[in-house]
């Protein structure tokens, strides 16, 4: 078993090299073992393209002369359940059934419909030794945005802000104040990269003018959300320039101006957060990251909608001010970026 999970922690950090690329599909990693020794290795690069296991097994194939005979000898390690319906590409426990790979091990099951144990019944049926939930949970907590999206019917929300040393959010009056650095700002831009999307509300777009961009960090840029109920933004803000696809949540119209979709919505008094969500997860959205303001995170928190916070504690204290949104959940990490505190809470 200790064997089993040395190659499947393999497969996790394979996997999370497709982070930011690959949704709405899941991060998938695998290893092809051949007498303990890794002879082939692939993850999923990017959405629409050759699954973790085809990799893995095409580079068994480019390496190796003999490599069908190795193969039959082989076990294949992958994180998550191979599929067994055509997709974007065929099934994955078809290629592995042709290869004849004897013996497939996976970290934990795929929660869609058209999968969950369909695989690994696919494989059994073949003759083929199926054994399951090799660092299982680690491997659902990989996939969490994922998991969420199927098993939920709503994007994974992480709510990220940062606060004085004495709680608060902003100065009152609604003016611009830095309370973290260079540092924070590369780390919430590799943030970004990592999520499919980024949500902030009106007064955040007014005040701030902020581009939503990763211009700290290397990766995708995130498609943008904003909420603006009587559409009051001006057109000339950053948020408008066309550089990526950008959702306005409103109660005005339904229309399409480019890259720039505006999206109605019937009912502005009650269950915002759940209909803007279930609207992102109609359009494929797997994660949000919500930046702001004040007013909006407590909407998400009051309806109970979040899944992680990240939250800065700066040095300075203001006295006075919009007050940092209240919230309680499991402390799963905590530390320092140069002089600011890091926390990092996840529902409970």
């Amino acid at each position: 078993m200790v064997q089993h999970e040395k190659f499947m922690q393999r497969c996790l950090e394979l996997a999370e090299l497709g982070i930011g690329y690959v949704s709405p599909n899941p991060m998938v990693g695998a290893v092809v073992v051949h007498n303990d020794r890794i002879v082939g290795e692939g993850y999923h690069h990017k959405y629409g393209e050759a699954h973790a296991e085809v990799n893995a097994i095409n580079q068994v194939i480019s390496k190796f002369d003999n490599s069908a005979e190795l193969l039959k000898e082989s076990i294949i390690y992958v994180s998550l359940e191979p599929c067994a319906h055509y997709g974007k590409t065929p099934p994955c426990s078809d290629l592995i059934i042709k290869h004849q790979i004897p013996k497939v091990v996976v970290g934990c099951r795929d929660p869609f419909d058209q999968v969950n144990g369909k695989g690994i019944e696919k494989l059994e049926a073949a003759g083929i030794e199926v054994i399951t939930s090799v660092l299982e949970d680690e491997c659902k907590w990989l996939n969490r945005r994922f998991f969420t999206r199927v098993q939920k019917h709503r994007p994974y929300i992480i709510l990220k802000w940062a606060q004085t040393a004495d709680g608060f959010f902003a100065p009152e009056g609604g003016s611009q104040h830095w309370i973290t650095g260079l540092e924070s700002r590369k780390l919430v831009h590799q943030w970004r990269s990592e999520e499919d999307a980024i949500l902030v509300g009106k007064n955040t777009a007014a005040i701030d003018n902020p581009q939503l961009n990763v211009r700290y960090h290397e990766g995708k840029a995130p498609k943008r959300v904003v909420i603006d109920r009587k559409l009051e933004l001006s057109e000339n803000l950053n948020l408008f320039d066309q550089s990526v696809e950008t959702f306005i949540f409103n109660e005005v119209k339904t229309d399409v101006a480019g890259k720039n979709k505006y999206i109605q919505l019937e009912d502005f008094e009650r269950y915002v957060p759940h209909y803007i969500l279930y609207q992102l997860y109609l359009q494929d959205i797997q994660s949000v990251i919500i930046e702001g303001g004040a007013f909006t995170l407590n909407k998400f928190i009051e309806a109970g909608l979040w899944d992680e916070a990240r939250i800065f504690t700066g040095e300075n204290s203001l006295n006075k001010g919009i007050k940092a949104p209240s919230i309680s959940g499991e402390t799963s990490k905590q530390f320092s970026v140069r002089s600011y505190k890091l926390i990092i809470l996840h529902h409970s």
